[in-house]
Parts: structure tokens; C-alpha cells; sequence
């Protein structure tokens, strides 16, 4: 038997633990029913249910939901016009979501997937700075799908300066003047 505080009360029989409960106007509660002896807490059970859902909350709100932003295509979809969704992808990229790109067909364009694959691997290759293709391109329905995430853990990228570039010749031996 544990109290409201975490005190240890002993071994006590189940009539005298309801007794003690009622008498501190708390609630009985089974802990851990397979231990020999089984434990048994004292607790307002109404104010322990209240303080796991606002922990479930809490947890809730912490975690990150990411985000999948869609960019449709069409295998007819003009250069200019490709180069806007890849602009839209690599905005959505950079602020962390990840795109689905979504090639529809219509009609017998489906007839011409190999060239619809290229221009997916094309868009995919054009965002390798930003993401990485999490899904290649599968055919759903009448759709080509692929996914592209976000690079994780990217290294910042630094701008070579031309005093680090001085340092790193300093750095190397002349292989001249060593000989």
C-alpha cells in the first residue's frame, strides 16, 4: 500500500486499505494486480485522469506533423509551367514539408509513361539540393506518383570567402619548395 505522497504503508488487508481510503476521502487504486502482494495506491482518481489527458495533450502539441504539399503535372505541362511547380516544390521543401508529385493522364497520354518518367526523374533530379525522392514513381490509377522529403540533417552550407581560400594554399606544401 502506497499513499497520496509516495509513502510506503505496509501490507495491509483490502477491507482496511478501502477503510484508510475513505477515511482520507480518496480512491483505491490496483497498481500493480500481478505482484505478490498485489500494490494498491491512494489517489483522487478524477484528478489523476484529468492530469494524464492534459500530459496526452502536451504531447500532442510537441510532436510535428509533417505537412505533404502536392504538385500536379501533366505529361503535356509546358517548360515555363514545369519550372513554376519546381519553384512551388522547392519553397515547400525548404520550410520543411514534403511534396507529392502527382502526373495525371488523360486519355491515351498514358500510353506515353516512359516520357512522363523521364519528366518525373528530370523534376526530381532538379530538386536533389532540397530533397531527396522518398517514393520513385509508381503508377496509381491513371496517376504517376512520387514522393520527395526534405533533406535531413543538412550541413549549412558556407560560402568560400577569399581569405578561407588563402588559408587552405598556406596549408598546402609547395611541392617544389619541399623537393
Amino acid at each position: 500500500m502506497v499513499d497520496e505522497s509516495g509513502k510506503q504503508l505496509g501490507v495491509m488487508t483490502p477491507s482496511e486499505a478501502l477503510r484508510l481510503a475513505r477515511e482520507r476521502d480518496l480512491d483505491l487504486v490496483e497498481v500493480a494486480p500481478k505482484a505478490n502482494p498485489p500494490v494498491c495506491r491512494l489517489i483522487d482518481y478524477g484528478k489523476y485522469q484529468y492530469e494524464q489527458t492534459k500530459r496526452q495533450r502536451q504531447a500532442r502539441k510537441a510532436q510535428k506533423q509533417v505537412e505533404v504539399k502536392e504538385v500536379r503535372l501533366r505529361p503535356k505541362t509546358s517548360e515555363h509551367d514545369v519550372d513554376v511547380r519546381l519553384r512551388q516544390a522547392r519553397k515547400f521543401l525548404e520550410s520543411g514539408a514534403k511534396v507529392k508529385v502527382r502526373m495525371r493522364f488523360r486519355g491515351r497520354e498514358i500510353q506515353h509513361s516512359s516520357l512522363a518518367l523521364k519528366l518525373m526523374n528530370d523534376f526530381a533530379a532538379e530538386l536533389a539540393d532540397v530533397g531527396e525522392v522518398e517514393v520513385r514513381p509508381s503508377m496509381e490509377g491513371r496517376s504517376l506518383l512520387m514522393i520527395i522529403a526534405p533533406l535531413s540533417n543538412r550541413p549549412p552550407t558556407r560560402k568560400k570567402t577569399a581569405s578561407t581560400s588563402q588559408k587552405s594554399q598556406e596549408k598546402t606544401p609547395d611541392p617544389e619548395k619541399t623537393g
